[in-house]
């Protein structure tokens, strides 16, 4: 039996590469680690530069058969800040990382984002732009909300995904 797919999502800064480095770190090697952002880098999955958002645009299409085969595979942690074009068969559970907006303002000044950057990002968490995405793209029952404000938090969220991961074991016949 094939492991699960797991997506990881939500605004930049609410600690998505935090989980994903955690969940790599304890559930290797049954689990690899997919940043979309890494992968679109390497292999210049980019359509377009957008100047006024400062980010490149995705080509999804090409992005979607680079993965296609990985996701077959089984066993992939996928991290990206957006959700909606992803096919739902591709994974079980997606887990939206959330942040206090205090906390996701300093740690995107750290990353030494443009202020407009900083506050289109903060707004995205206020109006929980990722969180709901993914709700309409994805059935209910595999969507998970999970805060990302303290260290104590980050740990707690690895906890209820490998938390997730045994319940789908044990349903699935995978020990």
């Amino acid at each position: 039996m094939v492991l699960p797919n797991i997506l990881v999502t939500g605004t930049p800064g609410t600690g998505k590469s935090e989980l994903c480095k955690l969940l790599v770190e304890r559930l290797a090697p049954d689990f690899t680690w997919q940043s979309v952002s890494a992968i679109v880098t390497e292999h210049g999955f980019v359509e377009e530069y957008d100047e006024v958002l400062q980010c490149p645009v995705l080509d999804e299409d090409r992005l979607l058969d680079y993965l296609e085969p990985i996701m077959q595979q089984g066993g992939q942690i996928l991290e990206y800040h957006s959700s909606d074009f992803f096919p739902e068969r591709w994974f079980a559970a997606v887990f939206v990382m959330r942040c206090s907006t205090t906390i996701l303002y300093d740690r995107l000044r750290e990353r030494q984002y443009s202020d407009k950057k900083i506050t289109s990002n903060v707004e995205c968490e206020i109006f929980q732009t990722l969180l709901d995405e993914a709700r309409e793209s994805y059935r209910d029952d595999i969507v998970f909300e999970l805060q990302s404000d303290s260290p104590a938090q980050q740990e707690a969220n690895v906890k209820q995904v490998c938390e997730w991961l045994d319940e789908w074991k044990n349903k699935n016949g995978k020990k």
